[in-house]
């Protein structure tokens, strides 16, 4: 916790800042991440910061709803459930997996999600290099079953001496040149 609670925080609150710069007219823009389109981008967070605040308070799984545009209030009740020490213990009932595993999964939503946001709307991104470097060695370990989930999509080749970001986001299946 005492390593990755900031790591969340920072990567959360950088994205929250993207979200808030949003343009109406953008909502519709295309995105890094295929299936989705701006407005779509932002529901999905929305949603990942609701399932992320219930694991972390010991919750069920969450269903995604409508767009609701409120994507910085969800992450600030994230952080508060996250926030406590018994967040990080054992397994999380709804999902089977350790807490820690958790937390890993939502800075790598939150790291490339930011990239894809901003890519998608011209905004500037310099993820926290700390961060990309644990997303990264996370995303290696896991990178199959992300997959098998659908969450990862089929690796983009990048050169093995990329930067770590690059490397990131290729193993997840982004083009790191991607542009609208």
């Amino acid at each position: 916790m005492d390593d990755m609670m900031p790591l969340m925080t920072h990567a959360t609150e950088r994205t929250a800042g993207l979200v808030r710069a949003v343009r109406q007219e953008q909502l519709g823009s295309p995105t890094p991440c295929a299936k989705f389109d701006v407005k779509d981008l932002i529901n999905h967070l929305e949603w990942v910061a609701e399932m992320f605040e219930s694991l972390g308070r010991r919750g069920p799984n969450v269903e995604q709803g409508p767009y609701a545009g409120d994507f910085p209030e969800r992450a600030e009740r994230m952080l508060a459930a996250w926030s406590r020490p018994e967040a990080w213990e054992g397994t999380s009932p709804g999902m089977g997996l350790p807490m820690t595993t958790l937390a890993h999964m939502y800075l790598v939503d939150m790291v490339v999600h930011g990239w894809d946001l901003a890519r998608a709307t011209g905004q500037e991104y310099e993820p926290d290099p700390e961060a990309v470097s644990r997303a990264l060695d996370f995303t290696d370990r896991m990178v199959e079953t992300g997959r098998q989930l659908g969450a990862f999509g089929p690796p983009v080749a990048v050169p093995d001496d990329a930067p770590p970001f690059d490397r990131l986001l290729g193993v997840i299946g982004r083009d790191p040149a991607w542009t609208p």
